[in-house]
């Protein structure tokens, strides 16, 4: 007899497959939007701005273009189609090389900051190609899916930081400004690739079904989740936005950041190879536990030394860690809604991720700057700590649930 599902969810996986390399490569292309404004961010903020505590805005302010653009992508999504979200968060990334490189030509900080803004935006869309990666794939393939798209980022961390060497004398005394005009043309030629996504405006019936948002994020697993994502990501952020200045402050080259840069976002990108498999195998919550720790384990070799390979070893760590923890808790986000909840609900996640990462981020200069690199690695832990304590929670809520309903034990709360 015919499993008519298991061939329902072959042709689902043949699709999602063919997605997932266009996506990965898309990926890999929009990594070297972030990858140029993270290594060159910091050091064109502190050419062009009237302060040197003003130094991170620019990368702050493509924080806050990413929590501005959560919501708004799915939205659009939900509304005609995630190809269509795509497209325009590409032209987003178009616009970012453009003005970045003219407020370089003419100094114009501010305009510099409105550009990286736009790069934000770019970013939260393609923060969403991980769950379109997942969309129809069956419950099996979905976590190798979404590690499999991130990790073209892999391809990001030696195209971004690699442009940025090749470019950034090309106009002197101009440092950066060809990079960014590159960067604007990697962003069209990721539209190119992103316009073969095979992702089909969602059907009428699906616009307004499943249950209340609220209803949805109240689930302890959730709460796990979104929180691990809150946590994984600013953390990681505010340490990789401080390190290239940091480097400068402490008399390394920017050859040495750019190296340290180029592997940070290998080594985040580079266990996507496999981080599905491992989440298949040991599941979501050992891994987002594992990735915490990491993010920890790299804030103690930050505050071990100052020298270049220090530098290197805790951006690295902290880029494995984060990819543990954020492929991880993007799995568990998957695992609390239906198909018609999915845009809503994966938006809402990342503009909580996103949101507290711009607040996070637009503290770093001030911190990095009046306190010092020690100081930015020793705000990492309590957070880390409390991801670890609300994660153990929820896995035991819900093998508690398991074990009532094999049971058959009345909840008490009906």
């Amino acid at each position: 007899m015919i499993d008519v599902t298991a061939l329902d969810e072959t042709a689902d996986d043949a699709r999602a497959r063919s997605n997932v390399w266009r996506l990965a490569a898309a990926q890999a292309l929009t990594g070297a939007n972030s990858a140029v404004i993270f290594a060159t961010g910091s050091i064109v903020g502190a050419t062009l701005a009237p302060d040197v505590s003003l130094a991170t805005v620019p990368l702050s302010m493509y924080v806050l273009g990413m929590a501005a653009g959560t919501l708004p992508t799915g939205a659009i999504s939900r509304a005609y189609g995630r190809r269509t979200a795509f497209i325009i968060g590409t032209f987003c990334g178009t616009l970012t090389g453009a003005l970045g490189a003219w407020a370089i030509l003419h100094s114009a900080f501010w305009l510099f900051c409105g550009a990286t803004f736009l790069g934000g935006l770019y970013g939260s869309v393609a923060q969403s190609y991980r769950f379109a990666a997942a969309d129809g794939a069956s419950v099996a393939f979905r976590p190798k899916a979404v590690s499999w798209v991130m990790a073209g980022g892999v391809f990001a961390g030696v195209l971004g930081p690699q442009l940025v060497q090749w470019t950034m004398d090309f106009w002197p005394p101009y440092l950066f400004a060809f990079s960014f005009v590159v960067q604007a043309i990697v962003a069209l030629v990721a539209m190119a690739v992103l316009s073969g996504v095979d992702a089909p405006k969602p059907a009428a019936a699906d616009l307004h079904g499943g249950r209340p948002l609220l209803e949805i994020a109240r689930q302890p697993r959730f709460i796990a989740a979104a929180l691990c994502g809150v946590i994984a990501y600013p953390m990681m952020n505010l340490v990789m936005t401080s390190a290239p200045l940091a480097m400068k402050m402490c008399g390394l080259s920017v050859s040495d950041s750019n190296f340290g840069i180029l592997w940070h976002i290998v080594a985040m990108y580079g266990p996507s190879f496999f981080t599905g498999s491992l989440i298949a195998r040991f599941g979501a919550p050992a891994i987002v536990a594992l990735g915490l720790a990491l993010e920890a384990v790299a804030a103690m070799i930050g505050l071990s030394g100052i020298t270049a390979p220090h530098f290197w070893a805790t951006l690295i760590v902290l880029g494995v860690g984060w990819n543990f923890a954020f492929v991880g808790a993007s799995a568990l986000v998957l695992e609390t809604h239906r198909p018609q909840e999915r845009n809503k609900v994966q938006a809402f996640n990342d503009f909580l991720v996103f949101g507290m990462m711009a607040i996070g981020s637009f503290s770093s200069g001030q911190l990095l700057a009046h306190y010092g690199w020690s100081a930015v690695n020793l705000v990492v832990f309590p957070p880390v700590l409390l991801g670890l304590a609300v994660l153990s929670f929820a896995s035991f809520a819900k093998l508690r649930a398991k074990l009532r309903a094999m049971d058959e034990i009345p909840d008490p709360s009906i």
